[in-house]
């Protein structure tokens, strides 16, 4: 793994001391190997542990670092204009840091831990509703789609299934199981689940793997996950949010949508239409049910919503 660089900082150029790096080189490497972290959470960990490094600067040892140190660092981030959502993910990455080094007993104590995290206003994302994402299914890909059958798959797995970008894009054949009607999707941590396969999907499915094979054959490749690009590769997270972003656009919703928004809209629609918050949970692969059940908080604003537009006593 690379050594973290130097790092700009306001005005000055500064980098952890050699006993930290080697640290968070150590942590990165254990995120990447035993956790199977992201290629997003790696680098997201990366960037806020680099900045901790160059704060710390050449000198400061993790005998030095204290809870006001930490606690400067954050107001340090805030100073540089960073917003709280921002500072409280760097605070996140040190704790989860820290635990590890106490663990490796690289550290006596955990002082990120006694430093409380920034208080930010609670933002429920917004959903498309379920007329929305009909339509925008029912309706076919756009006429520009580069890949239309490819396109309509992405959406019909990341709305119809709930799953993380990553988790689709982490898709082998092998994994597809259609006799069963169910995908194995490999979670957060290695964790496994199974999807349904049913419907739309598997419709979506069945189409999309012809127009596969026929670009397989004109390019002789053979990879083994399921989302492919034109030239025969596979296809990659970045390129599934910009698929996304441009189809939603282009059915006319919100600039902002992106592949977590489907998984939103999934879970906020089953909710809607009655199923059970624990069958919810399992279907997301959520590991605690108080992640879950921020889609009872979506369902009930988007109740309002409706009272608020349709009742006469509430105009």
């Amino acid at each position: 793994m690379k050594q973290p660089g130097k790092i700009k900082q306001a005005e000055k150029i500064a980098e952890g001391s050699a006993e930290v790096r080697r640290g968070m080189n150590a942590f990165l490497q254990t995120l990447q190997g035993e956790r199977n972290a992201s290629a997003h959470t790696l680098r997201a960990y990366r960037n806020e542990l680099k900045r901790f490094g160059a704060f710390l600067g050449p000198d400061i040892q993790w005998k030095d670092v204290d809870h006001v140190m930490v606690r400067s660092f954050l107001s340090h981030l805030h100073e540089l204009g960073l917003s709280k959502v921002s500072v409280a993910r760097a605070l996140a990455a040190l704790r989860s840091m820290y635990k590890w080094l106490a663990r490796e007993g690289l550290v006596s104590q955990n002082p990120a831990r006694l430093v409380s995290t920034p208080k930010m206003p609670k933002k429920l994302p917004r959903v498309p509703t379920l007329e929305e994402m009909n339509t925008l299914l029912d309706s076919g890909m756009p006429e520009d789609a580069a890949f239309p059958e490819r396109e309509r798959l992405i959406f019909e797995l990341l709305y119809g299934c709930g799953l993380r970008n990553s988790e689709l894009v982490g898709i082998e054949l092998g994994d597809i199981h259609e006799a069963n009607g169910l995908i194995l999707i490999r979670g957060k941590g290695k964790k496994q689940r199974y999807a349904p396969l049913e419907g739309k999907a598997d419709e979506a499915l069945k189409i999309y793997l012809v127009a596969r094979q026929a670009i397989l054959a004109a390019t002789r490749k053979n990879p083994r996950r399921l989302l492919i690009n034109v030239r025969g590769g596979e296809l990659t997270t970045r390129s599934v949010g910009r698929i996304v972003k441009q189809i939603a656009v282009a059915k006319g919703l919100p600039p902002d949508v992106h592949p977590h928004t489907l998984r939103h809209a999934f879970g906020t629609h089953m909710l809607t239409e009655g199923a059970d918050l624990r069958a919810i949970q399992e279907l997301l692969g959520h590991e605690r049910l108080s992640t879950t059940q921020k889609y009872t908080q979506l369902s009930i604003q988007h109740v309002m919503e409706v009272y608020d537009r349709t009742h006469p006593r509430a105009k």
